[in-house]
């Protein structure tokens, strides 16, 4: 059974190692690789210490999947935040995307947020319905906004109103 709970600190390590696999991928996410562990550990402090909604999948105690909204910092924005989610691949069509983003957009609404906006690769269709699914309309296109092995793709901006 796969259980979403609050990330801790204890979490660290294992969550570094899940989003180090699915950046690896080189599909999904706005980077490559895992930022040093040190900065995801500093991250995650910092998600926890400012009360932003951070929850992870857990399988055997492994994160194997993870879901957060982080605060926009500037006061005119801070109604507002941007989701960050991913899966590791064997959990992925199974209905946990969906259970751990309502989780998130739930707490993000109970800490008062109104507005949450996220960005995905153009070509990720099984993100953008599972986006669409729970709520999330498109508002832009950044074209050629990220460039991968040689070549560009687009960028879908996407935004939540409670």
């Amino acid at each position: 059974m796969i259980e979403i709970i609050a990330i801790s600190e204890a979490h660290v390590e294992s969550f570094h190692r899940a989003l180090d696999t699915v950046a690896r991928e080189r599909r999904y996410l706005a980077f490559l690789e895992a930022p040093p562990l040190a900065a995801t550990r500093s991250f995650v402090l910092d998600m926890i210490a400012q009360r932003n909604p951070q929850f992870v999948a857990l399988s055997g105690g492994d994160v194997v999947g993870w879901c957060d909204v982080q605060r926009l910092s500037r006061p005119i924005h801070a109604h507002g935040g941007i989701l960050g989610m991913g899966l590791l691949q064997p959990f992925r069509g199974q209905g946990l995307g969906t259970r751990l983003i309502r989780h998130t957009l739930d707490a993000a609404r109970a800490a008062g947020m109104s507005r949450v906006e996220l960005s995905v690769h153009e070509n990720n269709a099984n993100a953008i319905a599972l986006y669409k699914k729970v709520g999330f309309v498109i508002e832009g296109l950044q074209r050629n906004a990220n460039k991968i092995d040689g070549v560009y793709g687009n960028v879908i901006l996407m935004a939540l109103l409670f």
